[in-house]
């Protein structure tokens, strides 16, 4: 898996409740910096991490959500450098207040209301005011941010306050709004004017106009950010290596902070991997094969395991591939393949076959959907005899061990998964092999990491190798707004393709007829949670019939935490903040922002 991913508990309906009445608590963890440290003694504490990103000029600094290519735009460093509006304690169901210091919901008049904290500035030295939170949430509409799906509307009353029109109440509005990074206006201002007066005549993204806009706004590169966070870009000493986040004095708990610097060493896991085991990387996120794995337990680096809550899916281009339009051929493949060995050789223990196939996280599906939903679930045993059967009810045919479609056609395909991914590589290869075994020929091929997905949206694939559930958030909404958009007709088109081309209308044993981008919007709506559980089981009873994909293993992080070399030592496996998913309110950037993370003494 990639060191960032495009998400245990649940929100029930007090929780919500209370939590959007009451704010939530205050951020009240230690913070302030004691003597003795490295740099208090003259020399700066130094974090050391790594993710891949591309350097300038197709590295750019256009952060906005979505936007490809933006350096650390889709990891969690990005967190150091905008700070959140707050952060989330899975296992207690409890949001931790950063830039925002209040929200509720009003059920009545259909708002979400959120105040910012005062006194808070960019590093440009401006305020940060609700003006800023406007302007970003129109240019997430510019980006088809799913979050539009339940908004009819976003104002700012006054400096502090930002108003959300819902078109009806939603328990996920909450996340889509406190986990959003804010946005200068003063960078992207312009941007959401246009967006204001292109919805507001009435027209869409997908006229002449919005297409026009969506492409030029992904075209934008401002020559630097302006940033909220406690780290800010040090612009003139990024490199292929390796980049440096220096503090930012003007950012948010910037004195809590005990790091004076994060240096992000460049790459995913073959280039990441020396340098873990050389013990220059603190913490690192990257799915490192068994080998690695074993020398570094050997060296004695401790190794945390966060649910991912996500992992690698098998996708079709339906578009190109009519023999797979046809459940059955589909159904075939996830018998045929055997998903435990998939996660296996991929990533040992932290690979586990999926069971469920209910398109979000096996840890998740007890607790949203009832019992006898889930005895309805088919689990698609490794069963290479019933894989035959449904490809021959499909009306592909066996020649001697070879298959053909349907058209008369061998069955012959090419599979790509983003190269320098270990463990996606390592599952795209085992998937490959195995349907090859089974007389499906399949050939594996890697493809950069930072165009693999770009490929996989326009189309420009057969087979391919792509996350299925999220890291986002425990509610299932996110994990099937994955599923189904991301890589799908409704967000894809930012890249001018259809992706899966895996049409959202369609017809099933288990629910009839269905309309699954309304039931992924419908399983977030209301603050009944009682009614979004009927809306999940729908949605995972025919995702698990109609396979627009296939999971083939949920992952869990095998994350190197190195201790007294750079960094004192992080918390037990017990405490509850490494139940987080890593990808998202990622334990070691909320422990900075606690004070909890601390440097070595005496160390650089």
């Amino acid at each position: 898996m990639p060191s960032h991913s495009p998400g245990t508990a649940r929100l029930t309906r007090r929780d919500v409740l209370a939590a959007m009445s009451a704010g939530a608590g205050a951020w009240a963890l230690a913070g302030c910096r004691q003597g003795g440290e490295p740099g208090a003694a003259g020399a700066p504490a130094e974090f050391h991490g790594g993710t891949a990103y591309q350097v300038p000029p197709k590295g750019h600094f256009n952060l906005m959500d979505g936007v490809t290519d933006a350096i650390l735009g889709d990891h969690f460093y990005l967190d150091l450098i905008l700070a959140p509006g707050a952060m989330y304690r899975w296992k207690e169901k409890k949001w931790e207040p950063m830039l925002l210091e209040k929200w509720k919901v009003d059920e009545a008049a259909r708002t979400f209301t959120c105040t910012l904290r005062s006194g808070l500035r960019w590093s440009d030295g401006k305020p940060i005011t609700s003006k800023d939170a406007v302007t970003t949430f129109w240019c997430l509409r510019i980006m088809r941010n799913s979050l539009w799906d339940y908004l009819d509307d976003v104002r700012a009353p006054d400096e502090r306050t930002i108003v959300l029109t819902m078109k009806k109440p939603s328990t996920v509005v909450e996340r889509y709004v406190l986990r959003q990074h804010l946005h200068a206006d003063a960078t992207y201002g312009p941007w959401a004017r246009r967006a204001q007066r292109l919805f507001g005549s009435g027209k869409d993204l997908d006229s002449p106009e919005g297409g026009k806009l969506n492409e030029e706004f992904q075209a934008f590169r401002p020559e630097r950010a302006v940033v909220s966070g406690p780290f800010d870009y040090e612009y003139d000493t990024i490199t292929n290596a390796q980049l440096t986040l220096v503090k930012n004095p003007k950012g948010y708990a910037a004195d809590r902070i005990s790091f004076d610097k994060v240096i992000v060493f460049n790459g995913e896991t073959p280039t990441i991997t020396p340098l873990v085991l050389a013990k220059r990387l603190d913490y690192a996120t990257h799915g490192f094969p068994v080998a690695t794995e074993k020398q570094l337990t050997k060296k004695g680096v401790r190794i945390i395991r966060p649910p991912v809550y996500s992992g690698p899916a098998l996708l079709f281009n339906l578009a190109r591939l009519g023999e797979f339009a046809d459940p059955a051929a589909r159904q075939a493949l996830a018998h045929a393949i055997d998903r435990d060995l998939n996660g296996k050789v991929s990533l040992a223990s932290s690979g586990r076959g999926v069971r469920y196939l209910a398109g979000f996280s096996d840890n998740l599906v007890p607790e949203w959907m009832p019992e006898a939903d889930r005895g309805r679930l088919n689990a698609y045993e490794f069963d290479q005899d019933k894989a035959a059967g449904l490809l021959t009810k499909a009306g592909w045919r066996r020649q001697g061990k070879r298959w053909l479609t349907p058209q008369g056609r061998a069955a012959e395909y090419e599979i790509i998964f983003p190269a320098e991914y270990a463990d996606w590589s390592a599952s795209g290869q085992d998937a490959a092999r195995q349907l090859s075994r089974f007389g499906i020929r399949v050939t594996p091929r890697g493809v950069t990491e930072s165009q693999q997905p770009i490929d996989v949206d326009k189309g420009n694939f057969s087979l391919a190798i792509q996350s299925w559930g999220t890291s986002d958030h425990p509610h299932p909404h996110f994990a099937f707004v994955q599923d189904l958009f991301v890589h799908n007709i409704p967000v894809a088109a930012n890249q001018g393709g259809k992706g899966m081309a895996f049409p959202l209308r369609q017809s099933t044993k288990v629910r009839g007829q269905v309309d699954l981008q309304r039931l992924v919007i419908q399983a977030g709506e209301g603050l009944d949670e009682a009614a979004q559980r009927a809306t999940v089981s729908t949605l995972g009873l025919a995702f698990n019939e109609l396979l627009p994909m296939i999971p083939l293993f949920e992952r869990y992080g095998n994350n190197p935490a190195l201790e007294g070399v750079r960094v004192t030592a992080w918390p037990p496996d017990s405490d509850p903040l490494l139940q987080n998913s890593p990808y998202a309110d990622n334990f070691t950037i909320m422990l900075m922002y606690a004070g909890r993370l601390r440097p070595a003494k005496g160390t650089r």
